[in-house]
């Protein structure tokens, strides 16, 4: 139980940042325009992706410690850059591009698809972050911990489509989204200094 709710919470983390996908999926969800079909192929690929990542990663069981320690040392320095961009949009103001709205079903997903998987960060988070977390985790331990980030992502994507409003009314406040970059800058902190502490641990059985 504690390693889905890590994943929750570690997922929810990182697709909270905002981005050009989320961005999108707001202007959308304002429009009313095909707010199921673009929800649900952000949240489908978000849950694919996650499980590709915390599986891809199993394969390191297999690898030697220093070679764990290695990828842990890369780990905690792309959280750090990943910190960093958080403490400069501290004060950061978000618009929402006035864009046509699309009226073609075929336009709306190759859009969406676009924002999603042409995102880097959608594979440095899904793939790379919660892939390397849960690297030493056994399989069951694995499938709770993807299918918490995965429940994350499917319920933050819906809310945001069809919550827009509110979500928009966020944006505009700087102070709002402040206060979320806070959170998320602290979390992330104290996911590195776990990864340096477990990383230590494996220093000394060398």
């Amino acid at each position: 139980m504690e390693n889905l709710i890590l994943g929750f919470l570690t997922g929810g983390s990182l697709i909270l940042a905002i981005g050009p996908q989320n961005l999108f999926v707001i202007e959308q969800g304002l429009k009313k325009n095909f707010i199921f079909t673009i929800t649900t192929i952000c949240a489908i690929s978000d849950v694919l992706l996650i499980f590709i990542g915390v599986f891809v990663y199993h394969i390191f069981i297999y690898v030697s410690v220093e070679f764990e320690v290695f990828l842990n040392i890369i780990l905690v320095l792309f959280l750090i850059r990943f910190i960093k961009e958080k403490i400069s949009q501290l004060n950061k103001n978000f618009k929402i591009k006035s864009t046509s709205k699309f009226r073609n079903f075929k336009s709306i997903i190759l859009k969406t698809l676009g924002f999603t998987y042409l995102n880097p960060h959608v594979y440095s988070d899904t793939i790379f972050i919660l892939g390397n977390l849960s690297k030493n985790y056994d399989l069951e331990s694995k499938f709770y911990f993807a299918f918490g980030a995965s429940i994350s992502s499917v319920v933050f994507f819906y809310c945001l489509g069809y919550m827009s409003s509110m979500f928009g009314n966020f944006i505009k406040s700087k102070g709002t989204w402040k206060y979320i970059n806070i959170f998320i800058i602290f979390f992330i902190f104290f996911l590195v200094i776990y990864i340096i502490y477990s990383t230590y641990l494996k220093l000394l059985s060398i």
